[in-house]
């Protein structure tokens, strides 16, 4: 199955008050963003698309050793803005793409290649990546239907009571079909 990876890394990181862009600090000495460059090349991706910010010059240097398609999110507004922005960059692309967050150094090629895989067997038009969490705190809840599929996801900030008690949270990660996803 040939997916691409569209690594999320325009966040600015006002959370970590420094002025380096989040996606470059280090986790043993190398920037978060390549571990998860990594995670999705030892999943199998065929390519790899970053989203930077307008100022993502520091973030192209320090990968430039890898071979990426990179792609400017001119104005940060979101999650979904940045996968906008990429879809001339995808439209040609293989029939799935899988969209990371590119703060996330722990992820795994594996844990990446399940998803794929249960994404395939499962014949959905996206899927995403959730855990459950002992104090899901901060964390976006997972709201599934009657049928246990995802109806939603409800930020923190949202949750009404009932919701806060939900454990199952959003990791960021997802897989679409390309052309649903372009459309």
């Amino acid at each position: 199955m040939s997916f691409s990876a569209l690594i999320l890394a325009a966040g600015q990181g006002k959370r970590m008050r420094s002025d380096k862009p989040k996606v470059l600090h280090e986790v043993c000495g190398q920037p978060m963003l390549r571990y998860v460059v990594n995670a999705a090349k030892e999943a199998g991706a065929a390519e790899i698309l970053v989203v930077v910010g307008p100022d993502g010059s520091a973030i192209r240097e320090a990968l430039s050793d890898e071979t990426i398609t990179w792609v400017t999110q001119e104005r940060q507004e979101g999650t979904g803005d940045a996968v906008r922005c990429a879809r001339g960059a995808l439209e040609k692309g293989p029939g799935r793409v899988l969209v990371l967050c590119g703060d996330t150094p722990l992820m795994q090629g594996v844990t990446l290649a399940e998803l794929l895989d249960r994404f395939e067997t499962q014949s959905a038009a996206a899927a995403i990546l959730t855990v459950e969490m002992e104090d899901p705190t901060g964390y976006g809840r997972i709201v599934l239907d009657a049928d246990g599929n995802l109806e939603r996801i409800v930020e923190e900030a949202d949750c009404s009571p009932a919701e806060a008690e939900i454990a199952d949270v959003n990791t960021g990660f997802y897989v679409f079909r390309r052309d649903d996803l372009v459309e």
